[in-house]
C-alpha cells in the first residue's frame, strides 16, 4: 500500500507542477502590473497563449537543422523531469530516492545547453549573442549552485532533497550563518537561471539587453510554446526548490494517507503564493542592471556560497 500511495503522490505532484507553472507566471505578471498601477493581463493568460501556440505549426528557417526541431522537446522534457524530482506537498514520493540536488542541477544545465544550441543553429546574430551570454553566465551560476549544495550536504549528510527537507523540518540542521549565505547564493542563481530582473527582463525584446529571448527569436508555433512552458517550469521549479529546502513546514510525511495531502497542498500553495508576491515586489522596486555587471552579481553569489561552505566545514571539523 505504501508503494501505491507513493506513486499516487508522485503523479499528483507532476500534475500539480504542470498546472501551476503557467498560472504562477500569470499571477506574477498580474501582481507586477497591479503594483505599477496598471490593470495587467489575466492570471490565466499564459495558459491561453500556450494553448493557442500549441495549435500552430512552427515555421523554420531554410537553413535550420534537426537541432531546431528537437531541442524544444529536450528542454521541455528536462524541465519536466527536474520539476518531478522537487518535492512539493508530501515527502516519500516514488521518485524521492532520485531527488538529488545535483541531478536537478544537471537537468537544468541540459535545458540550458539545448536552448543555446537552438539559438546558434540558424546562425542569426541575436541567437549567437544570447547563447554566448547564457553560457558565460552559467559558468558562474552553476558553481554557485554546487557550492550551496555542498553546504546543505555537509549538514544533512546527503544531497537528497527529501532528506534535507526532513532535516530542516525536524530542526536537526538548526539556524546557521552558513545556511543564510547558501540561501542568498541560491536566490541569486534562481534570478539568473530564470532571466529575471535585475539580470534580465523577461518582458523585453531589446537586443542590447536580452539573453533568454535572443535564443528563441526564431521559434514559433508549438516550438515557441515548448520554450515558454520550459521557462515557466523552471521558475516554478526554483520557487518549489526554495520552499522544499528552506520552508518544508506543512509537508505530509512519507507514507501518509491522501487525506493528509490536503493540508500539504494548501501549505504549498500558500508558500508559493508568498514567494510569487515577494518576487513581484522585488522586480517592481529594482531596475535591471547592465549586462556587463551580471558576472559581478553572480561572482558575489559564488563567493557567498563558498564562504558559507568554508565556515560550515571549519565549524564542523572543530566540533
Amino acid at each position: 500500500m505504501a508503494a501505491v500511495l507513493s506513486v499516487l503522490a508522485q503523479l499528483l505532484h507532476i500534475a500539480l507542477i504542470l498546472a501551476a507553472a503557467p498560472v504562477l507566471t500569470g499571477v506574477i505578471r498580474w501582481l507586477k502590473a497591479r503594483m505599477m498601477g496598471r490593470r495587467g493581463p489575466h492570471p490565466l493568460q499564459p495558459l491561453r497563449d500556450l494553448l493557442k501556440l500549441l495549435r500552430k505549426v512552427p515555421v523554420l528557417a531554410e537553413n535550420a537543422s534537426a537541432v531546431s526541431r528537437v531541442m524544444p522537446y529536450v528542454a521541455a522534457g528536462a524541465a519536466i523531469a527536474a520539476a518531478a524530482l522537487v518535492p512539493s506537498f508530501a515527502r516519500g514520493m516514488a521518485l524521492a530516492p532520485l531527488a538529488d540536488l545535483l541531478l536537478v542541477a544537471g537537468l537544468l544545465a541540459l535545458g540550458r545547453v539545448a536552448m543555446a544550441l537552438a539559438g546558434m543553429d540558424v546562425g542569426t546574430p541575436f541567437g549567437g549573442l544570447g547563447a554566448a551570454r547564457e553560457m558565460s553566465f552559467a559558468a558562474l551560476a552553476e558553481p554557485a549552485l554546487v557550492v550551496a549544495a555542498l553546504s546543505l550536504a555537509i549538514l544533512a549528510g546527503t544531497t537528497n532533497l527529501d532528506a534535507i527537507a526532513a532535516g530542516f523540518r525536524d530542526g536537526g540542521l538548526g539556524l546557521r550563518v552558513s545556511l543564510g549565505l547558501a540561501l542568498v547564493a541560491l536566490l541569486a542563481v534562481a534570478v539568473a537561471e530564470n532571466a529575471r530582473i535585475p539580470v534580465d527582463n523577461p518582458a523585453t525584446h531589446l537586443e542590447l539587453t536580452m539573453v533568454h529571448e535572443a535564443m528563441i527569436l526564431e521559434a514559433s508555433g508549438r516550438h515557441l510554446a515548448l520554450w515558454d512552458f520550459a521557462a515557466m517550469l523552471r521558475l516554478t521549479l526554483w520557487l518549489a526548490l526554495l520552499v522544499a529546502v528552506f520552508l518544508p513546514v506543512g509537508q505530509a510525511p512519507a507514507g501518509a494517507w491522501p487525506h493528509l495531502w490536503i493540508p500539504g497542498l494548501l501549505a504549498w500553495v500558500a508558500k508559493m503564493a508568498g514567494l510569487a508576491l515577494a518576487l513581484a515586489a522585488f522586480e517592481s522596486a529594482i531596475a535591471k542592471m547592465r549586462v556587463f555587471r551580471v558576472p559581478e552579481f553572480l561572482g558575489a553569489a559564488l563567493l557567498l556560497g563558498l564562504l558559507g561552505a568554508v565556515l560550515l566545514f571549519v565549524s564542523t571539523r572543530l566540533a
